[in-house]
């Protein structure tokens, strides 16, 4: 069966973007250095924008992800980059209740409970499904969560968007792996427990 895999950047104070919410790639709390580049080649290149696996030079089939899901707020920072699918290498969908009309035919806007959807397309043939973010509709889809792959960045900012952005609903993983990268961002993997 596929997995919902929730692959993310987040800062040690578990905030995903800063208080504004949009586009913290690059920005002082979360570099982009070439080591962290390297590991995301070497292991989700399907997690990369396609203007930037075009520059890199990546063609080919998934390696881990065929699949990629986001709430609204996520897809409109791609939006605002001029991006309207971000990701055509890989089925995109987009949860929203407000969005009515997608604005590329590669994305598909989903206003039906996020969690109901994603247990069905879990039963689906394929790789793994990747949820980007955000906080809203990681913690809609906190029970379906099979895995956590955090790019835990080595800085703090107190405020922002958070990792689940939800109720208290506690839910228990176990560690899987972790890799310490030169650069100082730490890739640790937790399972959910049975």
């Amino acid at each position: 069966m596929r997995r919902l895999v929730y692959y993310v950047a987040t800062t040690l104070d578990g905030f995903i973007a800063g208080p504004d919410g949009g586009d913290p790639s690059g920005a002082e709390f979360f570099p982009v250095t070439p080591d962290l580049v390297q590991f995301i080649v070497e292991n989700h290149p399907e997690t990369l924008p396609a203007p930037a696996r075009e520059a890199l030079g990546i063609d080919g089939p998934p390696l881990t992800f065929d699949t990629v899901v986001e709430g609204r707020h996520s897809y409109e920072i791609g939006l605002d980059a001029g991006l309207t699918n971000a990701y055509p290498h890989l089925r995109h969908i987009v949860f929203s209740r407000t969005l009515t009309e997608s604005p590329d035919p590669g994305v598909e806007i989903v206003s039906a409970d996020p969690a109901e959807f994603v247990r069905t397309l879990k039963g689906e043939p394929g790789e793994d499904v990747w949820l980007v973010g955000g906080g809203k509709v990681a913690a809609a889809l906190l029970p379906e969560i099979d895995r956590l792959i955090l790019k835990v960045n080595p800085s703090v900012i107190g405020s922002g968007v958070p990792l689940f952005d939800g109720p208290f609903t506690p839910h228990l993983f176990r560690p899987a792996g972790e890799v310490l990268l030169e650069g100082g961002v730490r890739v640790v993997t937790y399972d959910r427990r049975e």
